[in-house]
């Protein structure tokens, strides 16, 4: 079992019920590890069931027993507008408001100039990356309240430039501005909107970007996952816009 942070006896975050997107590796198993930690009731999705399923058992027992709590698994295709209707067809008969979104599911392309880059990879990494993004955010609206946080993993792609990942960046700076323009939007109603900005994170994505990338020089996946959650923690009329994390040597 990982290692990591025990549940804070009465945790803000206990009992509330956390729903983490691309759930099955990276980033976003170790935010459901960090959440199920604190307590949290957990929805993971991701389209590999069988990663999935793994996962569940694995959050499960790191959940405080005497919490009673639950996580449910469900493959779920941001891209696909059916797939999210059905996750959230699911979520609605839980029958409670949904406190976090995590919008952490996103894929990246191997190095190829814009004159190399082939259409249906663009199209695949615009679709998950950003139309994913609006997907998932746009049907989780309608369960979430006042109090309630989503938080967007965007990396630093959405700010910078990265030569030979022009998809890529275009899909993590379009993502920033749906970001910044929810956060607008939603400031009224009382939901806070934390864009996640981590720089270069030693996970598998880097498999496709980079695949002899200095993988030590990198921060860890439970290293963002904390800092997601002590941004979580804080009172809810504290004002959390942007979250950037950077390797402790700089960017690589």
């Amino acid at each position: 079992m990982p290692k990591g942070k025990p549940i804070l006896r009465g945790s803000m975050l206990s009992g509330r019920l956390a729903l983490v997107t691309g759930a099955n590796r990276g980033i976003g198993i170790a935010v459901a590890r960090a959440l199920a930690r604190e307590g949290c009731n957990l929805i993971i999705t991701g389209r590999d069931e069988r990663s999935l399923i793994k996962a569940r058992a694995e959050l499960e027992k790191l959940q405080p027993k005497k919490l009673n709590l639950h996580v449910l698994a469900q493959s779920c295709d941001v891209r696909s507008p059916d797939s999210v209707d059905y996750l959230f067809a699911l979520v609605r008969g839980l029958r409670k408001p949904l406190d976090i979104l995590i919008n952490n599911a996103g894929i990246a392309h191997p190095p190829r100039t814009v004159a190399e880059l082939p259409y249906p990879t663009w199209m695949e990494v615009v679709d998950t990356n950003l139309n994913g993004l609006f997907l998932m955010t746009q049907a989780a609206l309608a369960v979430m309240k006042r109090g309630s946080t989503i938080v967007n993993n965007l990396s630093i792609a959405a700010e910078r430039v990265f030569p030979g990942s022009a998809a890529y960046n275009a899909s993590k700076h379009g993502a920033l501005g749906f970001t910044n323009t929810l956060r607008e939007e939603l400031r009224p109603k009382g939901i806070r909107v934390i864009a996640l900005m981590p720089g270069a994170t030693d996970t598998a994505i880097w498999n496709t970007m980079w695949p002899k990338a200095p993988r030590r020089k990198m921060m860890s996946a439970e290293t963002v996952a904390r800092t997601v959650v002590d941004a979580l923690l804080l009172p809810e009329k504290t004002t959390v816009e942007k979250v950037v994390m950077m390797p402790s040597g700089g960017a690589l």
